[in-house]
């Protein structure tokens, strides 16, 4: 049986993602769009929108256009949201970058992409030069320097089919294996963008914290553009610190705060929550990994404000399931909640197209407008994640008799490390490149900041440490990737075909 939201179906706009989230910025004025939380630095609704169009003339003169990617590599300020809508504007695709990548990675990530030209922070210009030298591009600009003195002029008028034309381009792993492009066009993303601002009512009054990252399809879609498409303030932040996090929180009389569980568990022991005025703060949201009920509880206590699930993926947009404004005191923490509008779900047994008997659990799979258009030039994964237009999450859930969804178990083998994606299949790699290891594989186990982390099992052929063997691969990966923990084995189990048998090692 298939499963649908009980709000009504909405009509999806037919606009690109920059008509659909700046074009309102007309009606928003002198109204505050961003806020850096570090520096202070503010954009009014309007001067955003002329940033926008400024900078999209100055690219579209650098050769920038219908069918392009550019990259953008930058911790959250206001600037990344004037370069991602600038870059949309003159037709072409935003490739998002994040900032810790080693330039081997970044590189191949452009290079995938096939990006002509990188816009960075300041920050990390070194990084950023190296990136583009490694990946054959010839133009990089830097947010607040080059890339603010691009001259303006008459903005483009690209000839866009939001339907098909791509708008971002994040690269995630899916259900396994190494990055991949995930090619979301300004459909899906708009069409997300008004399914999920149905049942999250955000208004011009909100304030939206904004620490998880841009480069993120979360901080991307269900922070940045849906504050402000709805004429909110975002307030960014480089990074999570929680004593600066509580002060931005005070600060700006922040009304609607979003979470990865590293940050709930952290404000759940933070010594000095009760010492910050955190009235204004109404909602607040958690995704990216599932969240101990346990840990949501006592972070509720101490913020004074109920902690809610969601659930998503990059190549959803990434939301398919929320609990609803009007739901929040009713759905119990630990679900993901009920399905956005305009999205069907069906629960299978694992590897069929069987349906599973009400209340039991099963792959959860997904159809819906805000579903990728497909990998990047990997037609063999799109046609084994998207089977008669559904999209195959990877994840075991189940549906109560209330219709609420939880997430019970997940079947891909993907690590979430702070949220973050770590595919096992990359970090084998890398070990497997030391003159000392025969064998490797790579598992997700519980870990107390980052909820779950890789441990490498490994057989060697000479004499070496695990100290030595996590330090080589930190070297090589970034830092969210590292491995954790090693243990030496005399064999990896395999299946017939060669398959790591992860679940024994899980278990061992």
């Amino acid at each position: 049986m298939s499963y649908s939201s009980p709000l009504p179906d909405i009509e999806i706009p037919d606009v690109t993602l920059t008509e659909y989230v700046v074009e309102g910025a007309r009606r928003y004025g002198e109204s505050v769009a961003l806020v850096d939380g570090v520096t202070g630095e503010t954009l009014t609704y309007q001067q955003f929108r002329a940033q926008v169009r400024d900078r999209a003339a100055g690219l579209a003169g650098l050769g920038a256009g219908t069918g392009d990617v550019v990259g953008l590599m930058s911790h959250n300020q206001p600037r990344w949201a004037v370069a991602l809508h600038a870059v949309i504007a003159t037709g072409a695709a935003v490739t998002p970058l994040n900032p810790v990548l080693t330039v081997d990675e970044a590189a191949t990530q452009l290079t995938l992409a096939r990006a002509k030209i990188l816009v960075a922070a300041e920050n990390v210009a070194d990084k950023a030069r190296e990136v583009a030298a490694a990946a054959g591009i010839g133009e990089v600009l830097l947010l607040g320097g080059s890339f603010d003195a691009l001259p303006g002029g008459a903005p483009p008028r690209p000839e866009t089919d939001p339907a098909t034309t791509v708008a971002v381009l994040p690269f995630s792993s899916g259900t396994t294996g190494k990055p991949k492009g995930v090619r979301l066009t300004h459909r899906n993303l708009v069409a997300n963008l008004a399914q999920t601002r149905v049942g999250w009512r955000l208004a011009p009054g909100d304030v939206q914290a904004a620490v998880l990252p841009f480069f993120h399809i979360y901080g991307h879609t269900i922070i940045l553009n849906s504050g402000l498409a709805c004429g909110a303030k975002v307030v960014t932040l480089p990074r999570f610190e929680p004593g600066a996090y509580l002060r931005a929180l005070e600060e700006h009389r922040v009304t609607r705060a979003y979470f990865a569980p590293p940050m709930v568990l952290a404000l759940a022991n933070a010594p000095d929550v009760e010492s910050h005025d955190l009235s204004a703060l109404r909602f607040a949201l958690c995704g990216a990994a599932p969240l101990d009920v346990d840990v949501t509880e006592r972070a509720e206590r101490r913020l004074g404000c109920r902690v809610r699930q969601g659930y998503g993926m990059t190549e959803a947009s990434p939301g398919t399931h929320q609990v609803f404004d009007d739901d929040f005191a009713t759905v119990p923490p630990g679900s993901v909640g009920r399905l956005s509008p305009n999205t069907e779900a069906r629960l299978v047994t694992p590897g069929t197209d069987t349906d599973v008997a009400p209340g039991e659990p099963g792959e959860l799979l997904i159809r819906g407008p805000q579903v990728m258009a497909g990998y990047l030039d990997d037609d063999a994964a799109t046609a084994a994640t998207i089977t008669g237009g559904w999209l195959h999450t990877g994840d075991l859930a189940r549906v109560d008799e209330n219709g609420v969804f939880w997430i019970v178990d997940r079947l891909k083998e993907l690590i979430k490390y702070k949220g973050y994606q770590v595919a096992p299949a990359e970090l084998e790699a890398v070990l497997l490149t030391h003159p000392d290891v025969l064998d490797a594989a790579v598992v997700g186990v519980p870990h107390a900041e980052g909820g779950e982390a890789p441990k490498a099992f490994v057989v060697t052929r000479g004499p070496v440490t695990a100290g030595e063997l996590m330090a080589f691969v930190a070297e090589r990966v970034a830092p969210y990737k590292k491995v954790r923990m090693v243990e030496f084995t005399g064999e990896i189990p395999r299946s017939p075909s060669g398959k790591i048998l992860r679940r024994l090692l899980k278990s061992a």
